[in-house]
């Protein structure tokens, strides 16, 4: 994730995004390097392009639906976009340092 260009409001989006869990290997989303690109088009549309540790993830619609829901607790009009790619695919090296704390790697 671009860190440079990012808005406040998109830094606190990825804030609240680090309370959904991947359920599989139980670490937040943001941490564990799934989200490539969160991005707010200003007219209450957040727009998130990510992915999962698996192409075959069987919890990949659980993690979509907890994203969602998770942002429309806190930003009820909002509508959220997600798109999910496997380009790059995911790998440990995409894991955040705090990540790789919780992880012992």
């Amino acid at each position: 994730m671009n860190k440079q260009q990012i808005t406040e409001f998109e830094l606190k989006t990825l804030e609240l995004l680090k309370s959904v869990m991947d359920p599989e290997i139980e670490i937040n989303i943001v941490d564990l390097g799934l989200i490539y690109e969160l991005y707010y088009d200003g007219d209450k549309k957040i727009n998130i392009v990510m992915t999962f540790s698996t192409p075959a993830c069987p919890l990949g619609e659980t993690i979509i639906s907890n994203i969602k829901e998770t942002i429309k607790q806190k930003h009820p009009n909002f509508e959220t976009i997600i798109d999910v790619v496997f380009h790059p695919q995911w790998n440990n090296t995409m894991v955040s340092e705090e990540g790789r704390k919780i992880l012992g790697l």
